[in-house]
């Protein structure tokens, strides 16, 4: 029985948390792309959006941090998925990054639900609209969550391939990549994790350890992050035993509260602007929803937080992007001219 919409009044279906739109600029949307074309283990990513906004609907409304209800006075809307048109992998990276670019206007917060985890380039390409990072990628630090490094040059010959996300991304020339609940990477990323001075990897196998030293040490470096910030969220770098049916589930990873924590951590660096974030390799799950309800409250999390630093007056871009000039411009046909 679903809960949450026998209490919400006007709950409609298809939107993130039942929530019914209201008109005028919205102040959070939620971007479908079910993207995949380079998983290379589990398959189902691409039906992982709508099973997502499906799951939502189970989210509670209310979150002590806010004191109330979800929408709490603000507008949320939930945008019709991207199309899937594109006669190749390039022309589709270049599709999903002209269908969320004009949500990176400084005003609106943008999460975007995949999709196999390839959409990241996409994502930090269409970030550079954003009136803080205004094609000065090096302003813009990246913070993954993830099993994987995904920081291989190719796989399979295939340098777009969602386990070289992480790489592709940092070929922008961010400012820096920061990870957490790493536990399966090859030789070649593990070497580079230890030489880039650029990449600050938190491995699984220390944030579990007894003396949590290193967990500590995560919240501590997030809260010192400063300018804008991309959070993106590949699930399975939470325990597989909570999202088993992502795309590539890894026993070892991060418990939810910690995933929580991250989140808390990340939204309350007081010198930091979080202009976006991204939840991925969602798979749906046949059994039980626990994989995609999982992903709907991680979502939830990220607005309950968005709206919490908007109260608070740290939701810089909104009051800056008034008085920024953005004249970047994005080259819509990036991808395919690589």
């Amino acid at each position: 029985m679903n809960l949450p919409a026998l209490v919400a009044e006007g709950f409609v279906e298809g939107n993130f948390l039942g929530l019914p739109e209201q008109g005028g600029t919205p102040d959070i949307v939620i971007l479908q792309v079910p993207y995949e074309l380079t998983t290379s283990y589990g398959q189902g990513t691409a039906l992982g959006p709508s099973a997502c906004i499906e799951a939502s609907g189970q989210v509670e409304l209310f979150d002590p941090i806010i004191g109330e209800d979800l929408p709490a006075g603000y507008k949320i809307k939930t945008v019709e998925p991207w199309n899937g048109e594109g006669g190749n992998l390039r022309k589709q990276l270049d599709g999903i990054s002209n269908y969320l670019t004009p949500w990176y206007d400084g005003k609106t917060f943008p999460i975007i639900l995949g999709g196999e985890h390839g959409i990241l380039p996409s994502i930090v390409h269409a970030a550079g609209a954003h009136p803080l990072v205004n094609g000065d990628f090096s302003q813009l630090t990246l913070v993954q969550i993830d099993a994987h490094a995904d920081l291989r040059q190719e796989l399979n010959g295939e340098p777009f391939s969602h386990a070289c996300a992480a790489s592709r991304a940092m070929d922008f020339g961010i400012k820096h990549l920061y990870q957490v609940g790493i536990r399966a990477f090859s030789k070649h990323e593990y070497q580079r994790i230890q030489s880039d001075d650029d990449i600050t990897t938190f491995f699984a196998s220390d944030i579990h350890k007894s003396s949590n030293s290193s967990w500590r040490n995560w919240i501590e470096t997030l809260t010192s992050i400063e300018g804008p910030v991309h959070l993106t969220i590949d699930i399975d770098g939470l325990d597989g035993s909570l999202v088993p049916a992502t795309g590539t589930p890894v026993p070892g990873g991060l418990t939810f509260w910690q995933t929580i924590e991250t989140i808390q951590g990340l939204f309350s660096a007081s010198k930091a602007t979080v202009i976006s974030m991204d939840v991925n390799e969602i798979v749906p799950q046949k059994d039980t929803p626990l994989t995609q309800f999982t992903a709907a409250m991680i979502a939830t999390k990220g607005i309950i937080h968005h709206v919490d630093n908007r109260r608070n007056g740290n939701w810089e871009s909104t009051s800056e992007a008034d008085n920024l000039q953005a004249n970047y411009v994005s080259d819509k046909n990036y991808f395919e001219k690589l």
